[in-house]
């Protein structure tokens, strides 16, 4: 008897924000093939500001039957959309939007901060004709929609073959964008080859852990994980080692120690804008798939794994407070603050509270905001050579003296940023890290909020001076030529700056543009004000639907 075939069905709805996204992506593939050079930049530009603006509607859209319903199970349990992955997903729209804006952003010259010819070798023939030409890498847009695509399933899936798939659509185009910075190209070059070469030994970890929970435990599901978890089987010591692995993979995505060392070449090197979207966005999804395995998927390992949480989330802290606190480059500066950062959403999710969720979404919320604008600012801080020319960015820490001053509105926005990554009262970052800390306060976990109150202290040093650097200087604002890319100041591996000797003398000076990035600070500004002083709708909004559907 032939079995009677029936006809899958598929709810297309909570997958909408997915779907604009992803479609934009490959809509963007076909325009850079099809499309004239001439009409490529500002169409993709278009698709991309539509493709995240749809999403973000599409979860404003969903957000009622999602509280209604609890959620929806997608793909036969591929991907769960609950409370938690809205909340997410419209971050992820967000903060993905405000990059676009400063990616999108030029110079007077018409310069962007993408190589104009990636595959020709820095300081070419080849190269210097593609800048005379004027040509553009606008693939970058379709790249960034890819990431973001990945990002929105990562943290929504229900299965982990579909949450490993949905980390390496996040996951490569980051890769190959890393390594477009039109400046200091050797640098960015190497930035791509390490977080590469990294992230695909984290992906192998990731991948191995899979495997033996599936050893264990039979399945691949969160739910089916879930049931298995607390049957004694025998095989305890092998999906304790699994779910080790597992998380080390995670653990690297959002850089927390000791998976950290990465970030500070990478932000250092990759293109501004990029690297705000990547601190941003990334920590976004991954957080999410952390909270999923930790609080549904490993929910009964709980207090085998606490030790592990609690040794990453303190290093977290320490590790990536002290470093941030000798650095003299503003992007790594801000690399080793996103490492403890990493470490204060962790206690959020080391809390094992019901108010853990809705405390680290919010964090993260605080957190890519402020991410976002303050690179959006560091791209705009130019170097000026002898005969006027804008060159790279300025990125070492003297270079900023007194800029303050010079432009009182950026010195103003980006101390706003420096203040809500230190948890200043009236930023959003001070809810964020009080909402953290009272969950761990309220899940027996108040080591970690002290140790954190302790660490917030001590890496509010870091941030004040950069401040007084940018309004009290001491030390003229002079650097070697931003054209001689490689005689820039460099930072060795403890963190020390290297600085040339200067060929010539250049000014530093906060750049003309288009107004893009403009737009995106002024909006992170304005936002981070408003979750600082009236936190209260929005951390109401979260904590009502940050239930995980299981």
């Amino acid at each position: 008897m032939i079995p009677e075939f029936v006809t899958p069905t598929v709810e297309w709805a909570p997958l909408t924000p997915v779907l604009f996204v992803l479609g934009a992506a490959v809509v963007g593939v076909l325009l850079e093939a099809f499309l004239p050079a001439g009409l490529r930049r500002p169409v993709q530009i278009g698709l991309s500001l539509l493709a995240t603006g749809g999403a973000l509607i599409a979860v404003a859209v969903l957000w009622g039957p999602v509280m209604d319903t609890g959620g929806y199970d997608v793909l036969g349990g591929s991907l769960i959309v609950d409370g938690p992955t809205l909340v997410a997903q419209g971050l992820i729209a967000l903060l993905a939007m405000l990059s676009v804006l400063v990616m999108a952003d030029r110079t007077a010259a018409k310069e962007d901060a993408f190589a104009p010819m990636v595959s020709a070798s820095p300081g070419s023939d080849y190269e210097r004709l593609a800048l005379r030409r004027g040509m553009q890498q606008t693939e970058v847009y379709p790249l960034l929609l890819f990431a973001t695509g990945g990002m929105l399933i990562f943290g929504s899936t229900g299965d982990l073959l579909t949450m490993f798939v949905a980390l390496e659509v996040l996951s490569l185009p980051l890769y190959l964008l890393a390594g477009m910075a039109r400046r200091r190209r050797l640098q960015s070059q190497e930035a791509s080859l390490k977080y590469f070469l990294l992230g695909a030994f984290a992906s192998a970890l990731f991948i191995f852990g899979v495997a033996l929970i599936y050893g264990a435990t039979g399945s691949i599901s969160f739910s089916g994980i879930a049931a298995a978890v607390p049957t004694p089987t025998g095989t305890e010591p092998l999906l304790l080692a699994g779910a080790v692995l597992l998380l080390t993979g995670l653990f690297f995505k959002v850089g927390a120690v000791p998976f950290h060392l990465w970030a500070p070449d990478v932000y250092q090197g990759a293109p501004t804008p990029i690297t705000g979207f990547m601190a941003a966005a990334t920590k976004v999804a991954a957080f999410l798939a952390i909270l999923r395995v930790v609080y549904v998927m490993l929910y009964g390992l709980g207090w085998e794994l606490t030790a592990v949480l609690w040794t990453v989330t303190i290093a977290s802290m320490l590790v990536g407070t002290v470093a941030a606190l000798v650095q003299n480059d503003i992007k790594r500066l801000l690399a080793y603050s996103s490492v403890a950062h990493a470490g204060f959403v962790l206690v959020g999710v080391t809390a094992l509270d019901v108010r853990g969720p809705s405390s680290v979404l919010f964090y993260l919320l605080a957190y890519g905001l402020a991410t976002v604008g303050a690179f959006a600012v560091i791209s705009l801080v130019r170097e000026r050579s002898a005969s006027g020319g804008v060159t790279a960015e300025a990125t070492s820490l003297g270079q900023w003296s007194g800029l303050g001053r010079e432009h009182p509105v950026i010195g103003a926005a980006f101390v706003l940023f420096l203040l809500s990554f230190a948890g200043i009262p009236l930023t959003a970052g001070f809810v964020g890290k009080f909402a953290v800390f009272s969950a761990a306060v309220s899940g027996d976990a108040w080591p970690l909020a002290l140790i954190g109150v302790l660490a917030s202290a001590a890496a509010a040093f870091a941030y004040v001076k950069v401040i007084v650097a940018m309004y009290f200087p001491t030390t003229e604002r002079t650097q070697g030529d931003g054209e001689e890319s490689e005689a820039a100041p460099t930072s060795g591996a403890a963190g020390t700056t290297l600085v040339a000797a200067p060929a010539r003398t250049t000014t530093v000076t906060v750049v003309r543009t288009e107004g893009w990035a403009t737009v995106a600070i002024g909006v992170s500004a304005i936002l981070t004000v408003l979750l600082g002083v009236l936190p209260g709708p929005v951390l109401d909004a979260i904590e009502q639907i940050s239930l995980f559907l299981l």
